[in-house]
């Protein structure tokens, strides 16, 4: 007590300062002691054991897309890694009193955030390349990448952080020429369909996996084409891969297999 007022002067900031300084602590001392429950023996992380025990304590799956949000919060390095300064810092972050409770509550703002900020959405997107890729490899094979994808883009989709971005009129010429079936000019772009499309292309096309080029602009892909793809530019400075989907996906539709 005699510290605080000698660095506050003030017996009312001494006394805020105090137990606010108490609250902190006792926030690290339940994350420590939540830690440790789940920790690795000799090691000062959390690896996939006691990930799932966490997991069944917190009453989610531990492939809820929410818990990429946690990860990227958390600054977790890998699948099933936890290392206890990300841990600790992460969770305060989120304003977690360090409870399992705690963390319960914290779950579902998370998943919302993460299905309807676009930016949110974005950030988290991109950390989870390097967080599901193995050590030294520069891209991510085609089933890791697609196990991910199906976690992220149906919840982008869903939530509204996919959704279509219309272009802004030019007022060209072409504004009068607009598709029959869509006479205000609105398109509903991506259809939730592609998703399975995009996996089975991929798949059929084969290739030793995606790079971060492609897996860092599909969502904008995603975001800015229409319903038929007849707006994708070949001249942009697309990745290959998504270039050839479009191909691939007008052929289909052409074919007459709708979403």
């Amino acid at each position: 007590a005699v510290k605080f007022i000698q660095k506050y002067k003030r017996v009312d900031l001494a006394i805020d300062a105090f137990y606010s300084n108490s609250n902190t602590q006792q926030i690290t001392n339940n994350l420590n002691a939540v830690f440790d429950r789940y920790k690795e023996k000799g090691g000062d992380s959390i690896g996939i054991d006691g990930t799932v025990a966490l997991c069944n304590d917190l009453g989610v799956n531990p492939e809820d897309v929410v818990l990429l949000a946690i990860a990227y919060e958390l600054k977790s390095p890998g699948v099933g890694e936890w290392p206890r300064k990300g841990w600790q810092e992460g969770w305060k972050n989120l304003g977690c009193d360090g409870t399992i409770e705690g963390m319960k509550t914290i779950l579902p703002k998370q998943r919302q955030k993460l299905g309807k900020d676009s930016a949110y959405f974005n950030k988290v997107y991109s950390y989870t390349f390097d967080f599901a890729k193995s050590e030294g490899q520069r891209s991510l094979g085609i089933e890791t990448a697609c196990a991910f994808w199906a976690l992220l883009l149906p919840h982008g989709l869903e939530g509204g952080a996919l959704g279509h971005v219309t272009p802004a009129n030019d007022d060209s010429e072409d504004d009068d020429d607009q598709d029959m079936e869509n006479p205000d000019g609105s398109d509903s772009g991506w259809s939730p369909a592609y998703v399975d499309w995009w996996f089975e292309f991929l798949n059929e096309k084969g290739g030793k996996g995606i790079s971060k080029d492609t897996w860092a602009m599909l969502p904008e892909f995603i975001r800015s084409i229409d319903s038929k793809f007849e707006t994708h530019d070949l001249e942009a400075a697309w990745p290959s891969t998504i270039d050839d989907f479009v191909e691939w996906a007008k052929a289909r539709l052409a074919s007459g297999t709708a979403p």
